[in-house]
């Protein structure tokens, strides 16, 4: 261990041990964080070749036997619980996404809150299984989260009780879904739903997008790679267009809104339900800043540490320039407001675990809530800066002082 890094550890005025506790939620999760990534970094199934000399498409294909293999790592170790199979996802694949993230991390989550229980047993088992390979087709290329914005229709046909699907613009074509291009075989798909000459907004429905054997493109379906992307070649983004493809009515997710055979439609008891999925994935974009910011922080303070640099009288030793008063203002509060997103990212998962279950007991009293405070959250995480991010983090419940705390040490 390089001296300087020593020395500074040994001075901490505050118990490094009790501090990784309160950041894992407590000392068995610590316990059981240490024994998930012992699990992962001496399994030789594991071991990868340097990412950075090989292609994109050796990237892909060596990520893709990776996550093959946790999978059957997990049902090998019994792993279930969601913690503990996003704590093992991260050591097998640490801080690089994945082909199959978007079927673990929004695919499956989206059929377990909105699909009936005869939708379950049609999808939820066989993507359980890997059978069946799902993403989330959400952003188009005129619109993102703008949900109201996007293109995408699904016009029903009482005659063959079928869903029509379409692409109408070139800005409508689905762009970017991880795993879309490659992986999957069905997708989510988000569509403004048409029935009965009128329009009903935005609603989830299950398209199956290649073929299961043979993995083809089923007819309609126009699919691709959008290409290489800074810091996502494992992951095949892709493109989506759809001309005219026809799914059953029983694809679209009805456990709250629902297209009766006749075309009738009934509405959901809120129709914020749609946007359960983003939600999830906006109170999950917390703790991921914070994990980014954390160990973006942790290379830039440990490097200021061991570098020294400008003797400041003739003579004397160069000092740490983690000294110089100007690297303390740049490092510190970035720092404090990685505690600060880390703190506001589990309690965002708190709250999202919380209020959906009581949407499952019939009670959506507070569904604004995690809808406004997950929107506010993700939009301080992505700007990552500024006293307004410390501030939104403040209005959620956070404890204001963790930003002076940090600070000051």
């Amino acid at each position: 261990m390089n001296p300087d890094i020593t020395r500074e550890r040994q001075h901490a005025t505050f118990d490094v041990e009790k501090l990784t506790h309160i950041l894992d939620g407590g000392p068995e999760k610590t316990r059981r964080r240490r024994e998930i990534e012992s699990m992962v970094f001496s399994d030789p199934d594991f071991k990868e070749e340097d990412p950075n000399f090989l292609s994109r498409s050796e990237r892909y294909d060596q990520a893709v036997k990776k996550s093959a293999q946790m999978i059957l790592k997990l049902r090998e170790y019994g792993i279930a619980d969601p913690d503990e199979i996003y704590c093992y996802k991260n050591c097998v694949h640490p801080d690089r996404p994945e082909p199959l993230d978007l079927h673990l991390g929004m695919f499956l989550p989206t059929l377990l809150n909105q699909a009936t229980p005869e939708q379950m047993d049609r999808f939820f088992m066989p993507a359980w299984n890997l059978e069946i390979i799902g993403t989330y087709a959400q952003t188009e290329m005129g619109h993102g989260t703008h949900l109201r914005g996007l293109e995408t229709t699904a016009t029903y046909d009482p005659a063959t009780q079928e869903f029509v699907l379409n692409s109408p613009t070139i800005s409508s074509i689905k762009w970017w879904p991880g795993g879309l291009g490659k992986t999957s075989n069905h997708a989510i798909v988000l569509a403004q739903l048409y029935t009965q000459g009128n329009f009903y907004g935005l609603h989830a429905f299950i398209v199956p997008i290649r073929d299961m054997d043979t993995h083809i493109p089923l007819p309609g379906i126009v699919v691709g790679d959008i290409g290489p992307k800074f810091g996502f070649n494992e992951v095949d983004n892709g493109y989506l267009k759809l001309e005219n493809v026809r799914i059953p009515r029983d694809n679209m997710l009805m456990k709250y809104a629902k297209v009766e055979p006749d075309g009738t439609y009934l509405k959901p008891p809120s129709a914020k339900l749609t946007y359960g999925t983003m939600v999830f994935i906006r109170s999950m974009i917390v703790g991921e800043s914070a994990r980014a910011l954390s160990k973006s922080c942790t290379i830039a303070i440990r490097y200021s540490s061991v570098r020294h640099q400008s003797e400041i009288r003739p003579g004397d030793p160069e000092p740490q320039i983690l000294d110089y008063q100007a690297q303390q203002y740049k490092l510190f509060p970035l720092l404090a407001m990685a505690y600060a997103f880390s703190f506001v990212g589990q309690y965002m998962r708190r709250t999202y675990n919380r209020i959906s279950g009581d949407i499952t007991q019939g009670d959506f009293s507070e569904l604004p809530e995690v809808l406004t405070g997950s929107s506010v959250c993700c939009y301080s995480a992505r700007t990552v800066g500024g006293r307004s991010s410390v501030y939104f983090v403040s209005t959620l419940g956070c404890n204001i002082q963790t930003y002076s705390i940090v600070t000051s040490a």
